[in-house]
């Protein structure tokens, strides 16, 4: 396990690092738009939702519409685009022969869900990307999140006695929340010193900390899912990792406190 993590990371960081901090601007929303598409396929594996295939055509070209909307700086169509995840499925519940209950119901909540949790962060994030210094703020936001992530998960492993919440995930502790807290304080810090992007004071502290919080809950929430359905990994792209969901997981969580902090 540790051998593929580890693996899986030395192909990977290097071609994040090239897209993110040098690529074309397309390249990182494209790479956003396909982590979207497959993550929302897993949410629905994850929740045992088994929409129609109109409705799975019609949510993979939506997101390529919304992310092709942030390419083209429309960005005055993204608030109606993000609308239409909830408008087809209700309006192919109403045309469908299947007679009314609670299953239409629920899938379709389901299906709503699924394409707003994991393309609406995303698109925070492509928002991110575009303001002043936005490289730089990605990147930051991305080593905080998994450096966090890393360090819970040593933290844990060495020193971890205290379940952290036994009933959704038995394998975290405390011990390895203030390990993935410190791990995100340490690289934070570190990156500040060589890219300053705001002075080191109590504001980054509290900023990494919540950060570092949203992440953790962020973890916690997916594990529900999964602990909901029996499911150990929401998928096998990523060996050693499991799915895109697994790997970004807090990162969805932890995208909106970067966004407000900023406009703030």
């Amino acid at each position: 396990m540790h051998l593929k993590r580890w693996l899986t990371a030395i192909i990977a960081v290097p071609a994040l690092v090239f897209i993110v901090g040098y690529g074309p601007k397309w390249g990182f929303l494209a790479l956003l738009c396909a982590a979207a598409i497959v993550g929302m396929f897993e949410c629905y594996s994850l929740t045992d939702t088994k929409p129609p295939r109109s409705f799975l055509v019609w949510n993979m070209l939506l997101t390529i519409a919304l992310f092709s909307a942030l390419a083209l700086r429309q960005f005055f169509f993204i608030p109606v685009l993000i609308w239409f995840y909830a408008l087809f499925p209700m309006a192919l519940s109403v045309f469908e022969h299947t007679p009314p209950g609670e299953t239409i119901t629920v899938r379709t909540a389901k299906g709503v869900f699924g394409s707003i949790y994991v393309s609406l962060p995303l698109v925070l994030l492509s928002l991110i990307y575009f303001r002043p210094l936005g490289r730089a703020w990605v990147f930051f936001l991305l080593l905080v999140v998994f450096a966090g992530d890393t360090g819970a998960f040593y933290a844990g492993k060495a020193l971890g006695k205290h379940k952290l919440h036994p009933r959704v995930s038995p394998g975290k502790t405390w011990e390895g929340a203030v390990g993935g807290w410190l791990g995100s304080l340490i690289v934070a810090l570190v990156f500040l010193i060589f890219i300053p992007l705001r002075p080191l004071n109590l504001q980054v502290l509290a900023l990494v900390t919540l950060l570092s919080a949203a992440a953790q809950i962020g973890d916690l929430a997916e594990s529900l899912l999964k602990r909901n359905h029996g499911i150990k990994d929401s998928g096998h792209i990523l060996p050693g990792h499991g799915g895109i969901l697994d790997r970004i997981d807090g990162l969805l969580f932890a995208i909106p406190i970067l966004f407000v902090y900023l406009l703030w």
